[in-house]
């Protein structure tokens, strides 16, 4: 049986229903391993996949019989066969995060389903530890990322625009083997590097400007996140100080993030420590990155999970001063039991392009 299929089916045990309906497209290309659009029926015999014509034939040549997927084409499935996928389970769950009210009602009607009960984000924390082949995904996404940084580093130029560097990312990863972009990528120079998730802009990129760069690849379907921040032409003290602290914190929770660690202690130790310098961390230290760009575990101080071995989690912290600039150095890190890997190898070393 495909083992992801298998996690759920004792995930399902646990919260004691025997059925479980699956319509959000993330959690499809994670147990499918392709995408593709439809819905899984989890049933208490039988894991079905019911698709359109578009998809029958990939799916049929992709899902072999070890994954014991009954396919069904949409057109063949009738009102009578719906209601009868869960007519011997007592409870069946639903993805109430994904689920609108209008889609819960139609699941009822449309499945004739005596007791529906809400699965708690059951595939969402499944997929916070990678296999094997996730984890290659990912690490080739990274590659790709860094080898478009060093690029970067020759490439950008005092009087370009962020636009024109946003672009060249997304020319050279569809040049180097990716599928795109990751997340829309940031390019935010100067005054504009304020903005967490600033949207590049026509701005010119001046000489002094940090420039921060928030991109990442995406690699059959799994995701690199990287953030530098680098300088335009020169570089004051001011910036130098910021940066250094910054990129201390940075280092400092590296080291902590392994196995068994508190995602709150790692977030609560940059944001204390950011406090006694009269700052202020205002977004998440982190993190899950894999097939979405956001995914559990977070790294911030409500966080209720514990990192595992093979999680994979972004390092983050960013300072920005309204008005003036802001300054964020991240990586992508695979969670170690002693030690954990880097992933983003490029370097976080003080960086000026364009140096007169």
């Amino acid at each position: 049986m495909n083992y992801k299929i298998r996690c759920i089916r004792e995930k399902m045990k646990l919260l004691n229903i025997q059925g479980l309906i699956i319509s959000n497209p993330v959690n499809i290309r994670y147990i499918i391993g392709i995408p593709v659009e439809g819905t899984i029926l989890i049933t208490d015999k039988e894991n079905i996949f019911i698709t359109d014509a578009r998809y029958i034939e990939e799916v049929n040549n992709f899902l072999t019989i070890n994954d014991e997927f009954i396919i069904y084409d949409n057109k063949d499935v009738s009102e009578e066969d719906n209601q009868t996928f869960f007519k011997d389970c007592e409870n069946v769950g639903f993805e109430e995060n994904y689920v609108t009210y209008a889609d819960y009602t139609n699941i009822v009607r449309k499945y004739r389903i005596r007791n529906i009960e809400e699965t708690e984000n059951v595939i969402e924390k499944l997929r916070m530890v990678k296999d094997e082949t996730e984890l290659s995904y990912i690490e080739k996404a990274c590659e790709i990322t860094d080898k478009c940084f060093k690029h970067l580093l020759s490439y950008i130029k005092i009087g370009m625009t962020e636009k024109q560097v946003a672009f060249e990312i997304e020319k050279f990863f569809a040049q180097n083997g990716a599928d795109g972009v990751a997340f829309e990528t940031i390019v935010a120079s100067g005054v504009n590097s304020s903005k967490p998730h600033a949207i590049p802009s026509d701005k010119i990129i001046r000489a002094g400007d940090p420039i921060t760069i928030d991109f990442g690849a995406k690699y059959k379907g799994y995701c690199a996140d990287m953030t530098r921040t680098i300088f335009a032409g020169e570089v004051s003290d001011e910036l130098q100080n910021l940066y250094n602290y910054i990129l201390k914190n940075q280092l400092r929770a590296t080291k902590d993030i392994k196995e068994g660690i508190s995602c709150k202690m790692i977030a609560r130790s940059v944001e204390n420590d950011f406090y006694l310098y009269n700052y202020t961390l205002i977004h998440a230290l982190g993190h899950g990155v894999g097939i979405e760009i956001h995914e559990l575990p977070y790294l911030s101080h409500n966080s209720q999970n514990i990192l595992k071995e093979n999680m994979v989690v972004t390092n983050e912290p960013g300072i920005y001063l309204p008005g003036k600039y802001g300054i964020r150095i991240e990586d992508t890190i695979r969670v170690g039991k002693l030690e954990s890997e880097v992933l983003t190898k490029s370097s976080k070393e003080i960086l000026v392009v364009d140096a007169k």
